[in-house]
């Protein structure tokens, strides 16, 4: 099995142990590790630190260090890390904040086990675990009035991934409606985060709402969308 096969190694960080609970045993039913668990912020980048998990289930509301600060130092110090909110509320402003400081997407606390278990492969292989609607409605409300970005250094065809990426495509699901390879793809993906100084594409795609490259209404076909 190749490391892009293998089961992603889970650390999950939440100050209820009945969630933690809960959630360790949907994933290791579906053989994904839960190598630690955190109760708070500051255990949760412990854990990351010292196990070097795929994928942090990030709960945001804990005590002694939430999770958004949490968030921005395990994304200062291990960028290759995937990290999935978790939240009770889709519209919330710290989800949106979450977001922009480098989480990989969402999930609601009541999130059904297939998709819970879906989301963790989905984030760990890159992809961004972003519904649609659910993203503009977050930035329509939280994003600054003030936000945009210049996007002139995008070529067309980068211009055109990055709005498929918005409208919830995977790199699959990009290479086959642009009758593109994978590797192409990814190239494009990397080249638009390189010239817009963005730390993946989650950031991208709140850019691509903000800056008005999609618009209300353009949804493609979306990957895993959190309830």
């Amino acid at each position: 099995m190749s490391a892009d096969e293998a089961a992603p190694r889970v650390v999950i960080a939440d100050d209820q142990t009945l969630v933690r609970g809960g959630f360790r045993l949907i994933l290791g039913s579906a053989g994904i590790p839960v190598v630690a668990e955190a109760a708070d912020g500051q255990e949760a980048i412990a854990a990351t630190l010292r196990h070097r998990p795929d994928v942090v289930l990030m709960d945001i509301r804990m005590p002694e260090m939430d999770g958004l600060e949490a968030i921005r130092r395990i994304a200062a110090a291990r960028s290759e890390v995937r990290i999935i909110i978790l939240t009770t509320f889709d519209l919330d402003q710290y989800v949106y904040a979450a977001l922009t400081a480098g989480a990989s997407g969402f999930l609601l606390k009541d999130v059904s086990p297939e998709h819970l278990i879906a989301a963790v492969r989905l984030v760990r292989r890159g992809d961004a675990l972003l519904a649609p609607s659910i993203t503009r409605r977050l930035v329509e409300r939280f994003a600054p009035r003030s936000a945009g970005a210049d996007l002139s250094a995008l070529t067309p065809r980068e211009l055109e991934v990055l709005g498929l990426i918005a409208r919830g495509l995977s790199n699959a699901e990009l290479a086959a409606a642009l009758t593109l390879s994978e590797a192409t793809v990814k190239t494009h993906v990397a080249r638009i985060l390189g010239k817009l100084g963005l730390r993946d594409r989650v950031q991208a795609v709140v850019l691509a709402y903000e800056t008005g490259l999609v618009s209300a209404g353009q949804h493609g076909p979306g990957s895993v969308s959190p309830g």
